[in-house]
């Protein structure tokens, strides 16, 4: 993903790679943004790049920092994901946070406080703990779905890169065109100059919000969720292990011969069989998930839903989906 920090801003200014460079940020290098999922052999993730928390984090703090200028907002951003566990929201899916995933969010304070690394930053840039502890209160990093934040335009055009929806040159028209403005609620946002670039890239939104709910994606989750439950059962790893990196926990799961079994007959899964009734055999498992959608605003003008039948549409029909049938994967 580092190939679309050039668009969302020239250069990496040093202070943002000082943060980085902390042993506390680098752990995220190991920890993915697909969820575990592309670990599996469905097609969908079977062919994407490595995408990590880490990269992730460099996008939202460059984001940030391209359209707001503030060292403090720009921190923020960066550290946001910094206690995501391994294997990310699937760790939500262990907690049985499914449809709100956040749980994994719970850390971000704690870490940052006994990383003295960046607690020795935040002295040096004059910025203070409550000013990055939480990313929420800065509208241009983070806001209420479905708006528009940095958060979610990192991770979507990371996205529609990573499964083959857009190339860079597409990618970089939607970025270019964006502005901070002033939307309904008169708040600040992120938002569209041109309604047609906007809703263009609304439709691809779609196309990205679908995947995040897809059978093979929700299987994945919760069928890992379960091998990492009974991997603290069987005190294997403890829930502490969980904070560290995604190939520590690889290589413990494969230090016990059921687990090692489980976790490549995981790697193998590519192919998901679907009944409306739970069957009698087998290891089924109906899955409800977070719907994750945007609906972005035109300056001026609106949300683009208002503006598009076919994408109100589209927003309408994912939002009526349901989760009732059961799942397995072969």
């Amino acid at each position: 993903m580092k190939q679309l920090w050039n668009i969302y801003h020239y250069e990496i200014p040093a202070f943002i790679q000082e943060f980085a460079n902390t042993s506390t940020m680098q752990r995220l290098q190991e920890v993915g943004m697909n969820c575990g999922c592309e670990y599996t052999s469905f097609p969908l993730f079977k062919n994407i790049a490595p995408y990590s928390r880490y990269d992730h984090s460099i996008g939202v703090a460059l984001i940030v920092w391209h359209f707001t200028q503030d060292p403090k907002q720009t921190i923020a951003g960066l550290l946001h994901d910094i206690a995501t566990p391994v294997f990310a929201h699937t760790i939500d899916f262990l907690n049985d946070d499914h449809v709100k995933q956040e749980s994994t969010e719970e850390r971000t304070r704690t870490m940052i406080e006994e990383s003295s690394e960046i607690c020795d930053l935040l002295t040096k840039y004059q910025i203070e703990l409550e000013d990055v502890v939480d990313y929420h209160k800065y509208p241009i990093a983070d806001n209420d779905s479905p708006k528009l934040s940095a958060d979610r335009l990192e991770y979507t055009l990371g996205n529609l890169w990573n499964y083959g929806f857009c190339e860079i040159e597409e990618l970089n028209r939607y970025y270019q065109n964006l502005v901070v403005g002033i939307n309904e609620d008169q708040e600040v946002e992120l938002m569209f100059q041109n309604s047609n670039i906007g809703i263009a890239f609304n439709h691809r939104v779609m196309q990205t919000s679908n995947i995040y709910i897809a059978d093979e994606d929700r299987f994945a989750m919760q069928a890992l969720a379960n091998l990492i439950k009974e991997a603290v059962q069987l005190q294997v790893i403890c829930k502490e292990d969980l904070y560290l990196t995604e190939p520590y926990i690889i290589n413990k799961l494969f230090s016990h011969p059921g687990l090692k079994q489980k976790w490549e007959t995981f790697c193998q899964y590519s192919k998901i069989k679907k009944q409306n009734d739970r069957p009698n055999e087998g290891n089924w498992l109906c899955i409800p998930a977070k719907k994750r959608y945007i609906d972005v605003y035109i300056q001026n003008t609106g949300r683009a839903s208002q503006l598009s039948q076919l994408l109100q549409s589209e927003i309408k029909q994912m939002q009526s989906l349901t989760f009732d049938a059961w799942l397995m994967a072969e």
